[in-house]
């Protein structure tokens, strides 16, 4: 099948079943508020590396974390209670950001380019992306962003500063989402990592189900 080049003057996507059997659906467009609403309330996501167009993917099998189904292991749980956290939210969503990015340049390259940073804090301003921190004492441990659309969470990156930090902060939104109703934590792509905390494939339809029930 042919990946569809979006037109920059037409807020629009093609049907995401015709992803390719990769994932990738169209690619060019921008980062607009307007289109990457559109684009999460159907699926699809952006993801590129620094100097290449944007590309937009909608991958058939989902990899998704239910909030009450989030996996706590046993050292975690004994780490959690030997350590005092505290959450808060949006403390600074460039920041966090920023870190996410910083981090993963250093250990294995990027997609979170300075138009993406740019992209994800006006829709933090426009209250449909937000971040989370985690801080032992006074000492920032680890925190992550995503994108927030009535009761779906759409994961994008996270960082630690401190061990376990990330974990901490995936626990903390998991227990917030479920605690208000939310269906899914949308993790785009599998990890060993997230797996371990819960995370499980499901299909296209399941996902579209609870994509429509959730955003609709």
């Amino acid at each position: 099948m042919p990946v569809y080049r979006l037109n920059p003057k037409e807020i629009s996507f093609p049907n995401p079943v015709l992803a390719e059997e990769d994932g990738l659906l169209a690619v060019g467009g921008d980062l607009c508020v307007e289109r990457l609403l559109l684009a999460y309330t159907h699926g699809i996501f952006p993801w590129y590396s620094p100097g290449e167009e944007i590309m937009w993917w909608c991958p058939k099998r989902r990899f998704v974390i239910i909030p009450e189904e989030i996996h706590i292991s046993r050292s975690m749980n004994k780490y959690i209670r030997r350590h005092t956290y505290r959450f808060q939210l949006n403390r600074d969503f460039g920041d966090t950001m920023h870190r996410c990015r910083a981090k993963r340049e250093f250990e294995e390259g990027t997609w979170i380019t300075d138009e993406m940073e740019e992209a994800y804090c006006r829709l933090n301003r426009e209250g449909y992306a937000l971040s989370l921190e985690v801080f032992e004492g006074d000492e920032l441990a680890g925190g992550l962003y995503g994108v927030s659309i009535g009761r779906c969470f759409f994961g994008e990156s996270m960082f630690s500063e401190k061990e376990n930090g990330s974990k901490a902060a995936l626990i903390a939104l998991a227990r917030m989402l479920e605690e208000n109703g939310f269906l899914m934590i949308d993790c785009q792509f599998h990890t060993p990592h997230l797996e371990s905390m819960g995370g499980k494939y499901i299909s296209w339809e399941e996902y579209d189900r609870m994509l429509r029930e959730g955003t609709g």
